[in-house]
């Protein structure tokens, strides 16, 4: 018998976003308002935020990580990232799920955060 929590074969790890949805690059925005305090680039450039989901009545669901588990704002984190898009016109709810699975890595930063951090 399968493991229920294990992936379904060859589905993708991390969920597609609503990247067509009108107000994505407005959330996309407001999620690179929010920094790493131990990193100086925002969430989104490091590859925190995993998927950004819109539905048709603009509730937001965010599914992100953090660089580690034992990040000391592992708790308050999600509730930054709410605030940050929550005051957005248009936007009904947001909802922010923290996850471990994928697991974060270098390779999700975006090519600035990289340039930003020194590892190009």
């Amino acid at each position: 018998m399968m493991n229920s929590s294990e992936p379904l074969e060859g589905a993708p790890l991390i969920a597609p976003s609503s990247t067509d949805h009108p107000l994505f690059d407005q959330v996309v925005e407001a999620c690179r308002t929010v920094y790493d305090p131990e990193i100086p680039v925002n969430i989104y450039d490091l590859g925190l935020i995993y998927t950004i989901d819109i539905d048709a009545e603009n509730t937001v669901s965010i599914t992100m990580t953090l660089t580690a588990p034992g990040c000391p704002v592992a708790g308050e984190m999600p509730g930054w990232v709410a605030d940050a898009i929550e005051p957005l016109a248009g936007i009904k709810q947001v909802d922010v799920n923290l996850v471990w699975e994928p697991p974060w890595g270098m390779d999700m930063m975006s090519d600035e955060a990289r340039l930003e951090l020194g590892f190009m």
